[in-house]
């Protein structure tokens, strides 16, 4: 049963992948190491609101599920549809909103909430334009209230490639110190989580 929920993820993804590669970004669902590092980095399990980036087929959203405390309001923002139906289908429960991250705030909003205390992201940041890092940037700053956390995560060789050092360069303009975690091997490809607090 398990093997067969993994073929039918990795197809998935693969097959959203090839429909269009810059929005995806990952030929591979995120390992559960990578969901405990990039959820633990975030602070999860000590947040009252998280917002989740780009939760695809909900890898990293069953680590945030298992960590979130009792009353947390938590949201999930997926511009892909077949994405938004695969992870409302495993998860039931999460309120996962078929928009881009950037009007994230509008969502808060009308769940009675001003900021979130995290955001995890899954998107892949180093493939975006950077007008559509920045508009996205602006968005983690702005819906993230101060001492909130962001965490997301790279493939281990992407800080060192021009788009990547682009969006760390525009990540630490805007939000100061960049920390950069130790490498999760067990990951498809290795992957580094990103983390800032505002």
């Amino acid at each position: 049963m398990v093997g067969k929920l993994i073929e039918s993820e990795t197809l998935r993804f693969l097959k959203e992948f090839i429909a269009a590669p810059a929005l995806v970004g990952a030929i591979a669902a995120s390992s559960p190491g990578l969901a405990e590092s990039v959820t633990e980095i975030a602070g999860v399990s000590r947040s009252s609101v998280v917002v989740e980036f780009g939760p695809g087929t909900g890898a990293i959203t069953g680590a945030i599920v298992d960590k979130l405390q009792r009353d947390a309001t938590f949201v999930a923002m997926e511009v892909s549809e077949k994405f938004v139906q695969a992870t409302r289908k495993r998860f039931p429960g999460v309120n996962v909103v078929h928009d881009s991250a950037v009007n994230t705030g509008k969502y808060l909003s009308e769940l009675g909430a001003s900021h979130c205390d995290c955001i995890v992201s899954g998107l892949p940041w180093s493939t975006f334009n950077p007008d559509l890092q920045q508009d996205l940037l602006n968005a983690t700053y702005n819906v993230l209230r101060p001492g909130g956390r962001f965490a997301t995560f790279m493939y281990l060789m992407s800080p060192a490639l021009p788009a990547g050092r682009r969006f760390i360069r525009q990540l630490k303009a805007r939000f100061g110190n960049v920390k950069v975690s130790r490498p999760v091997w067990l990951n498809l490809p290795p992957a580094v989580v990103i983390s800032v607090v505002r």
